[in-house]
């Protein structure tokens, strides 16, 4: 780390064409925007717990700005230089200025973050210098790192199967077996990429990753998921193994690389709706310093904050600058960081204007479509805010893929048995083309999940009726209330053997409507061996055993996670992957052979009352064909089974029967029983899938 403030430094005015801190021969250059900013001041600290700076610059308008930007050259600075902002201005709310040239501000465009031992979120939102307690930007040189050839893996959509996780909470348990100083880090995911492999996913999504402030979190917690940013090109250097500031750029980067190597791509999830300067109470860490008006959505009394986020303030996301900001930032992970996708939090608040208006072609989704930088970038919209804005199948865009929330409540409204759910699981089936026939888009555009970080894990989905979050310190006021849940019979956790294997064969039977529907499937971290949040269904501020990955349970739920290795196996020998292309939704159903039944071939029942479904698919390339049947009543069912084209010379295999024990629950098709008879019964609560194979592939 370099010694800012020697009498060698020169200062000169620099230059405005880079904004951030710039490392160049000779020095730093640094530049920020502020279009209303009277003066601005470049702090330079001796590292990142020094009370005050060490040496202070005035940056003067008639030397260091072109147009609304600030600038400065500082020779003999190197990277792992400790510096901020002070911005100096008029503080009139009404106006929507809120310059206070007492706090000390980070670099928006600034790609480390220094958090000093001292950090205190409560001092920033007082009036008085608060040097000694903020957060700090660090100089640093992204260029410095050896990729060798590494680029991002580009995956077809069609192949890709997504495994939502926690960076800390994947490996921060005990029972992890990583080494307790990696515990919770991104080295950490390194040593679980043999586990990934196994499970048959494709891409891991990271919750929040960029640098955020976790003490935006009720009093005594903490800030867990991750979802108050602070910066959006740093990474969180708390998940960083090594302890510094920089260190976190290249550990970031070796995940990134090994991941690619297994085959495995990244792809994170993004905040650009909100920050965690909050509401007028919040602290000034960044933004609201810097240029209020331009950075945020101001509410009619532009002394308040428009909150289409729900977390006190919304970013003014086609805002120019704040356009550039978003873009820059996504080009800076792809092209530096090397990620695969980003997964966009609340995206709808991406299509309002400055007065929280609906655009119908909002210029920053266009920019983030139309990069040729982000080209083959996986795009996946929250295609919903927080205040009522709702756009899933309609969301801008050609290529955009979308999180389902309707896959996810449909399928659980069938699984529970409500009435009238048949349709609509049937639907879910095929991809929703009741919400995405319209457009020429691949059946892929779909996120199809039933669990997420946001509610019940798939365990809890099955084993409690209601959310029990009062670890929270809200009196369990706080989650959604409506979790299309059932407990099987039991609240919470039961030594009953058969209200456990029905849970058991509930959740085989979510991860078989999921994992061979029509879509791109995303599932949730530890779901594959029952990992519980004892019913907290709003674990954003739990960093303890509610959100970690108990490694013991894959000793004791093997069954399970046996069951999605093979299931994820059986996916990716679908014809329509094996073909190696994608096809358009529309088109996909037009050339697919399926006809639906009920217990009775030809015969589907669509009543209210209706609880079963079977439907036979002659797969795309005419390699396999599937006779599904799905009951969700309460007593078995036997269904007619279709007869096959080569009469008694052929007949089914079982592949899936959700209602047997393991081994015989799911098996690929070379391993499957021979059915020889007419009908099948299928038990209470159970999928089962059959199989013929009509040509030589490998099954």
């Amino acid at each position: 780390m370099s010694t800012p403030g020697t009498t060698a430094s020169v200062v000169t005015p620099g230059e405005s064409a880079l904004l951030g801190a710039t490392v160049q021969p000779g020095g730093v250059n640094f530049c920020v925007y502020s279009r209303r900013a009277t003066l601005i001041e470049l702090l330079l600290f001796d590292d990142e717990n020094a009370g005050q700076p060490s040496r202070t610059i005035p940056l003067h308008a008639d030397k260091h700005r072109t147009y609304h930007y600030w600038h400065v050259f500082v020779s003999g600075l190197e990277p792992g230089q400790v510096y901020a902002y002070r911005a100096h201005g008029l503080f009139e709310p009404a106006q929507g200025l809120r310059f206070d040239g007492e706090k000390v501000l980070l670099d928006p465009y600034g790609i480390a973050v220094a958090v000093p031992k001292t950090y205190d979120r409560e001092t920033a939102a007082r009036s008085g210098d608060n040097a000694a307690t903020a957060m700090k930007s660090v100089v640093a040189e992204p260029r410095r790192y050896d990729w060798e050839g590494d680029r991002p893996l580009k995956r077809p959509l069609v192949e890709t199967v997504i495994y939502e996780l926690h960076v800390r909470g994947f490996t921060r348990h005990p029972s992890s077996k990583v080494a307790p100083e990696k515990r919770g880090t991104y080295a950490s995911l390194i040593d679980k990429i043999p586990y990934l492999k196994e499970l048959g996913v494709t891409a891991v999504e990271l919750l929040p990753v960029f640098q955020f402030d976790a003490q935006a979190a009720p009093t005594g917690l903490v800030n867990y998921w991750g979802y108050q940013p602070v910066s959006f090109f740093a990474p969180h250097n708390a998940y960083c193994s090594r302890g510094s500031a920089l260190a976190v750029l290249d550990e970031f980067r070796d995940m990134v690389k090994a991941l690619h190597r297994a085959g495995l791509e990244v792809i994170l999830d993004v905040v650009f709706n909100h920050t965690a300067e909050g509401g007028i109470d919040g602290p000034t860490l960044c933004w609201r310093g810097l240029e209020n008006g331009s950075y945020y959505i101001l509410d009619g009394d532009k002394s308040r904050y428009a909150d289409y986020s729900g977390c006190g303030n919304t970013l003014n996301a086609n805002n120019p600058i704040m356009r550039r900001l978003i873009q820059d930032s996504l080009r800076y992970w792809v092209s530096e960081m090397h990620v695969d996708g980003f997964r966009f939090d609340l995206a709808s608040i991406l299509s309002r204007e400055e007065k929280g208006r609906l655009l119908p072609n909002p210029p920053v989704l266009w920019d983030i479509e139309s990069d040729p930088l982000l080209a083959g970038t996986k795009l996946i919209a929250e295609a919903w805010d927080a205040a009522g804005l709702y756009q899933v199948g309609n969301f801008v865009g050609d290529t955009w893929q979308e999180w389902n929330d309707r896959f996810r409540d449909d399928v659980r409204r069938f699984v529970r048995a409500d009435n009238g759910s048949v349709p609509r699981v049937a639907a879910r089936i095929l991809g929703s083309p009741d919400i995405y026939g319209h457009e020429e888009r691949t059946a892929e555009q779909s996120i199809n999940f039933i669990t997420c970080h946001d509610g019940f894990t798939l365990n809890d989905l099955v084993s409690y009726n209601h959310k029990h979050n009062e670890a929270n310190g809200e009196n369990n006021r706080d989650g959604s209330n409506d979790n299309l849940s059932w407990n099987c019979g039991v609240e919470g956790p039961t030594d009953d053997p058969a209200i456990e294997a029905l849970r058991n064969r509930q959740v085989k039977n979510f991860f078989v409507l999921q994992l061979l529907a029509m879509g791109t499937p995303m599932l949730l971290m530890g779901d594959e061996v029952r990992r519980t949040q004892r019913g907290n269904n709003n674990a954003y501020c739990q960093d303890s055993e509610i959100s970690w990955f108990d490694w013991t349970l894959l000793e004791r739920h093997g069954d399970i996670h046996r069951f999605v290795k093979v299931l994820n196996g059986f996916r990716q020998r679908r014809d329509v992957v094996m073909e190696g292309r994608a096809h358009s939704l529309n088109s996909l159903l037009r050339s697919t052979r399926l006809e639906w039944h009920g217990v009775e071939l030809g015969r589907p029942d669509w009543s209210e009352g209706s609880h079963s479904v079977a439907f036979t698919l002659r797969s795309l390339r005419a390699r396999f064909l599937l006779h599904a049947m799905f009951n969700a009543y309460w007593n078995p069912l036997t269904f007619q089974l279709p007869p096959l084209p080569g009469g008694d010379r052929e007949a089914w295999r079982r592949c899936i029967d959700t209602a047997l024990q393991t081994p015989d629950d799911i098996c690929l098709w070379r391993d499957a029983s021979v059915v020889t008879q007419a009908k099948y019964e299928v038990q209470p609560r159970s999928v089962v899938l059959l199989a013929l194979r009509l040509s030589e592939t490998d099954g």
